[in-house]
């Protein structure tokens, strides 16, 4: 850190924010951030290329790498998802070489140094020293080489994604431009570029599918590299300036052209030092080390590197539509991890630039207008629809709710409402059930969740409009949480086929959770807390299930989840569903324990280093949580214009408003130990709520803490000085639960009806219609013989009817039997060994739970039909979702057997699918045969290892198998 604070402070000035910048945070372990030039929401991110592929090669670089293969123009910060790395150029010395094994260097990490706006490297292959920088739109090269006649730069077009299409051409000898066009998480992205010389090239060529060319001025394909040669003298200077544009080329060159005409590499760095610099003085911190400082500073600068700016000096932009449009009321941006950054991100910058936090709206909005959806997780004018919810209601609503409203309040509801009433990712049965299955939809529980705290946020919006009718219809959806919170365990527990999934471990991962367990989410219901705690039974035992939260002992079990990272407890700071819980404890009326706990997180899961972040950084939000903490408040609700005291982390900062105000927050006596809060006052008047209000901080003034090492438990602690949120309006009755041993049965089954919450009447059909009052009423357990579709709903003479719930049984032969040569892995069992040959079959959807998970093995299973018996087909089913690691078997192979010892073949079938077709496809391995046998043996022959081109290189492929068929 210090070589880094070194190469960017400036000798007998005073030390400025942008010198606490160490973009080498969070670079290491899991943090996914990148360390090159950039500007504040820059088109350009200026890095260098370490890592192909993989989860911890992200960004294209990681701390740990020593080997760099290039620099890139374009990068993400902190994602779980490795699109970017656009335009690869990397110098190198001697005859053109084609694989980037071949061009790409060793270096040192003290030859390395970062700092905001700049980056420079020493590569020890070409002996090359390399420097970037970077203007918003435009990314700047120094490459300082040895002497040499076989001086040379590649432009690699092919390097990281799928390529479409590209093409290249040399304009003059100083002059190249082109496209790529290229596929990956984001579906079709294109990026133009216009690159310049500082020096002619005195020779060129392009290689088409790695065969070069030496007088081809222009070419097309899919695997395009460019070379320039140079002759070089000793410690000899060539610079690269490089426009790019998602619109054309003229975009590209007109970029370049307005944001670097000249040639000062020197005066373009400190150009990015000083955007940086008055970009990081909106909070000007005193006090506090400078450990602390450099993880503060940084945290702040990684709040500003994303979204990007996505349209040109022109302001011509590519849409949604993928059409090019003009920007006239609004700067177009990308990037919008929204499933991150709404819970702390984007109300921060409701408080740090109101004008930009507004302007996002009005980009949602055209997203919605050219593409027909409100953004959920948008890249480069592509919906990528990663994670879940549809929080841009979230952002709309909470803007409007802090007073910025240039933006069309009818479009908005128009676009949130039509958000809300999709049909995909469960919310057709959301809306039809009250909640969502977890055989309907994977991550149901999650789903439920969230969708409730987006209906929440439509239903404020829809009552601050006027619109009564929405505000009734979507508080309703907002209480959909109800119906999935367990009162016997008290944790939202999934549910499936009408009943709760059995056993129930609440520390297990697996598909019915969004990167989570059910302690990661039983508590997020922001928008109604107060409910949560009426369901718990009280404060004190919501408290009580808090204090476990962070205390417990048990460790994780289910599926292993990457992003589940840094612990306490069962929470999980590492991801954000956990990055509002240590702020519960206000609301039940011990804002001392969410101080303690959240210096507890400032303190030990961030810092200074390489590793400084316990999980993805996730565009901001990582950091953007640690910003608004560091500042003494938090927004557990947006959309709700009240933050919740935690405990300040500096002695003094000053919020510098854009309206030429200040709001000041001192904490006098803070330190390690002292980060109790003893007493708070808002300009100069006692203070005594554990809550304040956006309007105080927006009106300047100034909040004072006084800090101690014991707590004061009386601060805030009374019920009328903590944060409270509740729905009152049209409250809902939870459903029914149908109990059953199992889905499947024999000869019969015994089925009882429960509530989970009330002693009320519960109306029921066997037959598959709508119960109403007319339909016969639950008494005692009853008993089926065929198969049926039983639908219960619950009556009060307050609250109405429930929804229905729904429970479909299946009287199936089990007179076959099968065992397997090896277990299928434990979070893919399909709920049993038998479930490969119940004649159900598995769903499209594999995470719903339906089909048997093997990996690094081969399939291999014998079915005993009890009898010798004459087969006329056998098959087995199997799905491919490459993404996901699952794939097809090579070959499947099908053997016959009349004891069940000795077997011999009679078919084979070899899989036609490509192993790097991304759609999710299932096919039945069919073989038509005409022979007599009791046993019938399946082989499938597993894939291996995922080739290099896939995330997971390198680890063991799945196969996924349902539904073994003999007739």
């Amino acid at each position: 850190m210090l070589l880094v604070l070194s190469a960017c402070q400036k000798p007998d000035q005073v030390i400025q924010p942008v010198e606490f910048v160490n973009p080498f945070i969070g670079t290491n372990a899991h943090g996914h951030t990148f360390p090159g030039a950039t500007m504040p929401f820059g088109m350009v991110q200026l890095s260098p290329q370490t890592r192909l592929t993989g989860w911890d090669g992200c960004s294209g670089y990681h701390y740990s790498d020593s080997v760099i293969y290039g620099f890139a123009h374009t990068a993400l910060s902190g994602t779980g998802a490795s699109d970017y790395g656009d335009i690869l150029i990397m110098p190198l010395i001697g005859e053109p070489v084609f694989s980037n094994t071949q061009y790409a260097s060793s270096f040192r990490k003290e030859n390395e140094a970062a700092c905001a706006g700049y980056y420079s490297v020493f590569l020890d292959k070409p002996g090359v020293k390399a420097e970037l920088t970077a203007t918003t739109r435009a990314g700047y090269h120094r490459y300082t080489f040895p002497a040499s006649n076989l001086s040379k730069f590649i432009i690699d077009l092919s390097h990281r994604d799928k390529v479409l299409d590209s093409w290249i051409e040399v304009v003059s000898d100083t002059e190249i431009r082109g496209m790529r066009r290229s596929t990956k998480w984001a579906k079709d992205m294109r990026v133009y570029f216009y690159i310049q010389f500082s020096k002619p090239f005195a020779w060129y060529g392009i290689a088409i599918n790695n065969e070069l060319t030496g007088n081809q001025t222009i070419a097309n394909g899919t695997n395009l590299k460019a070379f320039l040669g140079f002759e070089t003298a000793s410690n000899e200077v060539i610079e690269i300036k490089v426009g790019i544009s998602a619109v054309d080329e003229v975009g590209a060159k007109n970029n370049l052209s307005a944001e670097i005409p000249g040639w000062n590499f020197d005066e373009i760095r400190q150009q990015a030092s000083d955007a940086w610099n008055k970009k990081l003085k909106v909070i000007e911190v005193k006090g506090g080390n400078s450990e602390q400082l450099t993880t503060f500073y940084t945290a702040l600068y990684h709040v500003f590197l994303q979204p990007n700016t996505y349209f040109d000096v022109d302001r011509r932009y590519r849409g949604m539509d993928q059409n090019i449009h003009e920007a006239t009321d609004f700067d177009n941006y990308t990037v919008f991890s929204i499933w991150d950054t709404y819970r702390t991100w984007h109300p921060l910058m409701t408080i740090l630039d109101p004008a930009l936090a507004n302007n996002f709206v009005k980009v949602f909005l055209d997203m919605y207008e050219k593409g027909g959806l409100l953004p959920v997780w948008e890249l480069a004018a592509n919906e990528t629809f990663c994670m879940i919810g549809y929080h841009s209601v979230s952002v709309i609503v909470d803007a409007w709710m802090k007073g910025l409203r240039d933006f069309d309040p009818n479009q908005a509801l128009e676009a949130m409402i039509h958000s809300a009433n999709q049909n995909h990712f469960g919310l057709k049965s959301y809306r039809q059930y009250g909640y969502i299955a977890g055989d309907k939809e994977h991550e149901a529980v999650s789903k439920t969740l969230e969708y409730c705290y987006d209906d929440w946020c439509i239903a404020q919006f829809a009552k601050d409009i006027g619109r009564q009718d929405v505000y009734d219809e979507f508080l309703k959806r907002a209480q959909y949480y109800k119906n999935i919170f367990d009162p016997s365990t008290g944790f939202m527990r999934p549910k499936l086929n009408g009943n709760w999934l059995t056993p129930f471990n609440p520390t297990k991962v697996d598909w019915n959770f969004t990167e989570a367990n059910s302690w990661q989410y039983s508590f997020y219901v922001p928008q109604d807390v107060s409910g949560l705690i009426g369901m718990h039974g009280g404060k004190q035992n919501l408290e009580r299930l808090l204090d476990e939260l962070f205390e417990t002992s048990d460790t994780m079990s289910g599926r292993h989840q990457s992003d589940i990272t840094g612990l306490i407890g069962m929470y999980a700071h590492g991801n954000e569903p956990s990055h509002h819980m240590a702020y519960l404890y206000n609301f039940v009326n011990k804002p001392w324990k969410t101080q303690m706990r959240v210096r507890q997180i400032m303190d030990n899961l961030y810092s200074h280093q390489p590793d400084g972040y316990c999980g993805n950084e996730d565009c901001g939000q990582m950091s953007a949580w640690l910003v608004m903490s560091a500042m003494g408040f938090y927004p557990v609700t947006p959309g709700n214009p009240e933050y919740i005291i935690g405990t300040p982390w500096f002695p003094e900062m000053i919020i510098n408003l854009d309206d030429g105000n200040s709001f000041k927050i001192n904490a006098k006596d803070v330190s390690k130990r002292n980060f109790y809060v003893q007493s708070v006052k808002l300009n100069g008047q006692k203070f005594a709520s554990s809550f304040i209000s956006h309007k105080d901080i927006m009106s300047g003034g100034k909040l004072e803490f006084v800090m101690g090492s014991k707590p004061n438990h009386k601060w805030a602690s009374t019920d009328e000085n903590v944060p409270e949120t509740a729905i009152r309006d049209h409250l809902i009755l939870t459903v029914p639960v149908i109990n059953a041993a199992d889905q499947r049965f024999k000869d019969s089954m015994e089925i009882s009806i429960s509530h989970p919450a009330k002693q009320v009447p519960i109306f029921y059909t066997t037959d598959g219609s709508a119960p109403d009052k007319n339909s016969p009423l639950y008494v005692t357990p009853f008993m089926i013989h065929a198969s049926a579709t039983i639908k219960a709903i619950a009556w009060d003479e307050e609250l109405g009817f429930s929804f229905p719930v729904e429970a479909n049984f299946y009287k199936i032969d089990l007179d076959r039997t099968v065992t397997v040569a090896y277990p299928p892995r434990p979070n893919y069992t399909a709920g049993g060994i038998n479930a490969i040959i119940d004649g159900l079959r598995g769903a499209e959807n594999w995470r719903l739970g339906h089909w048997q998970g093997y990996q690094g093995v081969d399939f291999e299973a014998v079915v005993d039909l009890g009898s010798k018996k004459s087969i006329k087909k056998i098959s087995a089913g199997f799905v491919q979702d490459v993404q996901s690691w699952i794939l097809m078997p090579v070959k499947v192979e099908y053997f016959i057997s009349e004891n069940g010892k000795t077997f011999h073949r009679v078919a084979e079938i070899k899989n036609i699918h490509a192993a790097d077709d991304y759609h999710i496809s299932i096919r039945d391995f069919e073989a038509k045969i005409n022979a007599n046998a009791r046993y019938v043996k399946v082989l499938a022959h597993k894939f291996g290892k995922l080739p290099a081109w896939h995330l997971g290189a390198g680890g063991d492929a799945y196969i996924f198998v349902d539904e073994i068929t003999i007739e």
